[in-house]
């Protein structure tokens, strides 16, 4: 089966129920009840989003969300950003070492929320542009969008158990 490619004005995307979708190509084929996920969720946000019906299965692949045709891309946008809810980090409140785990309090554009981190190693990446992306023990996910805009005692916080 050959790989479909939604871009520019090729296809309408809609809301179904919740977060699924309803695609409707302009040569005629509709899917209905898909889910959209990134590809590269780390590197690609808004590119190569695959849509993927209840069994899993690819349908489609949006190569680029900015190519689209306004409600879609909002659409797509909306079901992505409810998938992968990810608290902000806006600043750290503590940062310490209790048997072998990272203990942090952090404030987020969600609330302030206290986590631990089993291995700094494998659960807080730094990537090239900033962003730090931290995993606790019970596997929630949150994000620092930009390290270099933490206010000082975040930093020193931080960087004393990195």
């Amino acid at each position: 089966m050959e790989r479909i490619y939604i871009e520019n004005d090729n296809a309408r995307i809609t809301f179904s129920e919740g977060i699924l979708l309803n695609v409707e190509m302009y040569d005629g084929r509709i899917f209905e009840g898909l889910e959209a996920r990134r590809l590269f969720p780390i590197t690609g946000i808004d590119r190569y989003i695959s849509l993927l019906d209840e069994d899993g299965d690819e349908k489609a692949v949006i190569r680029d969300i900015n190519s689209l045709m306004d409600e879609s891309r909002e659409v797509i946008k909306k079901a992505l950003d409810e998938y992968y809810l990810v608290p902000k980090v806006l600043s750290i409140l503590e940062c310490y070492e209790k048997f072998g785990l990272m203990k942090m309090k952090v404030e987020t554009d969600r609330g302030t929320y206290s986590f631990d981190i089993k291995s700094r190693y494998h659960d807080i990446k730094i990537l090239y542009d900033g962003r730090v992306l931290l995993r606790d023990s019970s596997d929630n996910r949150y994000e620092i969008e930009n390290y270099n805009r933490l206010d000082k005692n975040s930093k020193k916080l931080f960087n004393s158990y990195m």
